[in-house]
């Protein structure tokens, strides 16, 4: 398993079929939603399984927020302790930019994940995209 950062456009268009997979395929995002305006400026980065692409997630810093988003495994590789490796490589991207607070919003159905994490619940329900989802916070 290794976590690499996207720094080439080949890479941005695996995290991009990653989230068409899972988002749009699998969970029945719109398309036009899951692909937005800070896909240039966010920091991307792929997990892989050997030497496949298995999963991705983004950064952004959002006033002075790290804001952990598109974070998403293909099907096979979840509950394979994976996500947790992608969450804890963004805080650490977080980290070494000087951000020390983090927050996301989780599907209603991994908030357990995050808790586990160390996040608090920091919202009621919200629909994003037509699914339940929680804001999720942590102090880094």
């Amino acid at each position: 398993m290794r976590v690499d950062r996207v720094v080439t456009e080949e890479g941005l268009q695996e995290a991009f079929r990653i989230r068409r997979e899972v988002f749009v395929e699998e969970q029945g995002v719109p398309l036009a939603d899951e692909f937005d305006q800070h896909e240039q400026a966010a920091q991307h980065i792929l997990i892989y399984q050997e030497e496949t692409a298995v999963g991705t997630a983004r950064l952004r810093n959002v006033d002075g927020w790290a804001k952990l988003e598109r974070i998403c495994l293909l099907a096979p590789y979840r509950k394979s302790g994976l996500g947790s490796v992608l969450i804890a490589t963004l805080e650490k991207m977080a980290a070494e930019q000087g951000l020390r607070q983090a927050k996301l919003h989780g599907q209603k159905q991994a908030e357990g994940f995050y808790q586990k994490l160390g996040y608090e619940t920091g919202s009621p329900v919200f629909m994003e995209d037509g699914i339940p989802h929680v804001l999720m916070v942590k102090n880094l």
